[in-house]
């Protein structure tokens, strides 16, 4: 792992593991650095959330563990992966399927420093440029602009000058909640940061069992694939993940519906 890979595990951690603030209301967002990173506490409403840039091998399982369900949820995709020919069916499905489409930057652009993170890396031109060339590869899936006005940032790594340029160009950001390591599932087996999908599942529902509030208004992140470093797929652990939480009375919902 290089030294540049050691930081951005350091930082993601510890965000994954920080406990939020407790809620002032629980019907308000709860925002971080300008985003927000919790939807509604006052209902069991979980949105989850998929990102995608290189990979996308747990799409059909994803999608078909979803639609069993009845459930919705939102996918946050670069430009990148938009305009990969392979991944298009999982796109115009995902659309048909009723699910969320919005931005992820369209080159996966790292806006921030991994270690000061008030460190913008990025011009606000270079970050306006990518994120229209990414709405555009999303309405060439039918997508309106106006449908697709929350958006995820690349590295799930952001700072509040980000959060204003987002907000500047109609978007509002949105980030995971932490407090699970189900943003890990990326990790592969011979990474330093490895985390196993059963201890990513255990994560979860320890933090319904232990948070006040249980996942109400949790934005939950998982990615659409992780690429052949990894054996361990959390996708396969999704349609249990979805029971187990389903069982104890939380409706998955996309992110727009959650926020609305």
């Amino acid at each position: 792992m290089t030294a540049g890979a050691v930081v951005r595990w350091a930082a993601l951690a510890a965000l994954a593991c920080a406990p939020l603030p407790a809620f002032q209301d629980a019907g308000a967002p709860e925002r971080v650095h300008g985003g927000i990173v919790r939807g509604p506490a006052a209902e069991r409403r979980i949105a989850i959330e998929f990102t995608g840039h290189e990979f996308a091998e747990g799409g059909t399982t994803i999608l078909d563990e979803l639609a069993r369900r009845g459930a919705r949820a939102s996918f946050f995709l670069t430009g990148d992966f938009l305009r990969t020919p392979a991944f298009a069916p999982l796109v115009r499905r995902l659309v048909a399927d009723g699910h969320y489409l919005g931005p992820h930057s369209d080159k996966h652009l790292l806006y921030c420093d991994w270690a000061a993170r008030e460190k913008t890396l990025v011009t606000r031109e270079a970050f306006t440029r990518d994120l229209e060339d990414n709405l555009r590869a999303i309405e060439a899936f039918g997508v309106r602009r106006a449908d697709a006005r929350y958006f995820v940032p690349a590295y799930e790594w952001y700072n509040a000058e980000i959060a204003a340029w987002s907000a500047g160009l109609g978007l509002t950001l949105v980030n995971f909640t932490p407090g699970t390591r189900s943003n890990a599932d990326y990790t592969g087996e011979a990474d330093r940061n490895f985390v196993p999908s059963q201890r990513i599942y255990e994560s979860i529902l320890a933090r319904e069992r232990e948070d006040p509030h249980g996942l109400n208004g949790y934005l939950l992140l998982l990615h659409v694939g992780a690429g052949p470093g990894r054996a361990d797929k959390m996708h396969g652990r999704l349609g249990s993940l979805l029971d187990a939480l389903t069982a104890r009375g939380y409706r998955f919902v996309r992110v727009d519906d959650l926020l609305r």
